[in-house]
């Protein structure tokens, strides 16, 4: 009965409106795909370096980021590198390194970044910086000893981390044993805090060292998504699905790339969705000083509230000389078209496989990974997406391309679409701006007669607005259907920076007979670019 109240509401919702859903295929050609190759998941082979760790789990926590010769990407607690066809490679896609753990970048820190592998670990390239990031959440509580400068130790909030020595991936400690038959397994801690994990490359080269920090966290750090801007990483967490708060969080993103002891800051925002920064894309920064942009969907889940006209938004200003002066304000609601999360948000089901009674989750209570900031030539643009239900009965890709103010730091829409030219579901996409301001879409496609795949939409910076003018690409079409429940957390896009126009995107797909999924990265460029 829930469930059809909140479909009525939808259709009452979406029939009083004005509609913004694009309900045709654009008329331009379909992208071609540039490179395609599978990378971690079934059937992926292990390569030079590789520790052999356990298959990822499910779902899968895709991240993807590109440099001028590497690829990397982590799932869960895996992570492998591959080669890019350039000045360093001919061709692309073929193993350097992994499969392996993600503690494999902390090797020799010591401490819990450390000690074991950790899920929902996240990769970028910062390109202001030519330089890697990865992140890694401690999910499970501990106590740290009291001398913090002991090696390895986390910084509690607001504390400098000690130096971040540079080293190099390798071989991580062997995780103890699992217990046997009859006995018993070690007891789970109560008491002391999480952290998180930072590893901040000192060169281009992913294979190279790595300065490591550690930050205690006092809330459980749940579905990082970190974001570079010039004075700080941002990464918002959630502490828990069952509480409305939201951890964000940023560090000395300057500091962090000489190796120096850093700080991290944090701010609790309760009574909101899933937080999502501004991610710069390219190499033209924002003004000076300008604060980070924070966004979430409206409506709230755990209160039954499953639709919205609005997008939140914040200014998050960090000071380093004065740490009381750091501030969140907001939120701002920006309004756009009314909207009804697919699925009735997330850890829910309703997409439909062929030959098979389970439906897959649509996580779509949120925006996804990445919001996305591009400068171009001083037009500063901020590109969001999330999934919601459509007049046809399917699932669409909102999406909304904001303009901020280069003197107020004013965040207005310029323009929105829902991507749904048919009955079936398109979800949990990731979008991507290149240098010229074009934009593009990757996103899980399925729903029967269809098994569940990947593809791919756009358009020009120069096209009508609120459509996406390309008709869309197909990356990968599923073979079968999945036997869980959870279809990813998100999927990824990374804009090349070796021409600052090609566009890699990274989601799953089931292999006829797998037991799991695989995932697929691709590449793609818009004409002119």
């Amino acid at each position: 009965m829930k469930s059809l109240t909140a479909l009525v509401a939808a259709l009452l919702l979406v029939q009083s409106t004005p509609s913004v859903e694009q309900t045709m295929q654009g008329a331009k050609p379909a992208l071609a795909v540039i490179d395609s190759f599978d990378g971690l998941g079934f059937g992926f082979a292990d390569g030079p370096g590789s520790n052999h760790p356990p298959a990822p789990r499910n779902p899968s926590d895709n991240s993807l980021a590109v440099g001028p010769d590497h690829i990397v990407q982590i799932v869960n607690s895996q992570a492998a590198v591959f080669t890019k066809k350039g000045a360093r490679f001919d061709a692309t896609g073929k193993t350097l390194y992994g499969p392996t753990s993600t503690n494999t970048f902390f090797a020799g820190f010591g401490g819990v970044c450390e000690a074991r592998p950790n899920g929902d670990a996240v990769v970028r390239y910062d390109q202001l910086a030519n330089r890697w990031l990865i992140v890694m959440p401690i999910f499970r509580r501990t106590v740290f000893e009291l001398d913090r400068s002991t090696r390895g130790e986390p910084a509690r909030p607001g504390d400098a981390a000690r130096p971040g020595a540079a080293a190099r991936p390798g071989p991580p400690p062997q995780l103890p044993p699992a217990p046997q038959r009859g006995q018993s397994a070690p007891p789970v801690q109560t008491d002391g805090t999480y952290a998180m994990c930072y590893a901040v490359s000192t060169t281009a080269d992913p294979l190279g060292p790595y300065y490591r920090y550690a930050f205690e966290r006092p809330l459980f750090p749940d579905y990082p998504r970190p974001a570079v801007w010039p004075d700080g990483y941002y990464i918002p967490t959630s502490t828990g699905d069952e509480v409305i708060q939201k951890h964000a969080c940023v560090v000395e993103r300057e500091r962090m790339l000489k190796g120096e002891p850093a700080r991290e800051q944090c701010v609790i925002i309760d009574g909101v969705n899933f937080l999502n920064n501004a991610d710069v894309e390219g190499t033209a920064p924002p003004p000076a000083g300008a604060p980070n942009i924070i966004m979430a969907a409206g409506g709230t889940q755990l209160k039954s509230v499953l639709e919205d006209n609005a997008i939140s938004v914040w200014q998050f200003h960090v000071d380093w000389k004065t740490a009381s002066k750091t501030s969140v304000t907001g939120p701002v609601k920006i309004a756009v078209a009314p909207y009804h999360y697919l699925c009735g948000g997330q850890l829910t089901n309703c997409v439909p496989q062929p030959g098979s009674d389970r439906k897959l989750d649509a996580q779509g209570d949120k925006i996804m990974q990445r919001l996305v900031y591009r400068n171009v030539g001083g037009r500063e643009s901020i590109v969001a997406v999330h999934s919601v239900d459509t007049a046809a009965g399917g699932g669409g890709v909102r999406w909304y391309e904001f303009g901020v103010d280069g003197r107020t730091r004013n965040v207005t829409l310029r323009q929105q679409g829902t991507y749904a030219p048919d009955r079936f579901y398109r979800w949990m996409a990731s979008p991507a701006i290149d240098r010229r301001g074009n934009i593009a879409i990757g996103y899980s496609f399925g729903g029967a007669p269809n098994y569940a795949g990947q593809r791919f939409a756009a358009r020009l910076a120069t096209d009508p607005p609120n459509v996406l003018t390309f008709h869309e690409t197909v990356i990968v079409e599923g073979e079968a259907a999945q036997n869980v429940m959870r279809w990813e957390d998100y999927t990824q896009t990374a804009v090349d920076p070796s021409d600052d126009c090609t566009i890699w995107y990274v989601g799953d797909h089931i292999k006829k007979d797998a037991p799991t999924y695989s995932t697929r990265i691709a590449s793609l460029k818009l004409p002119g670019c």
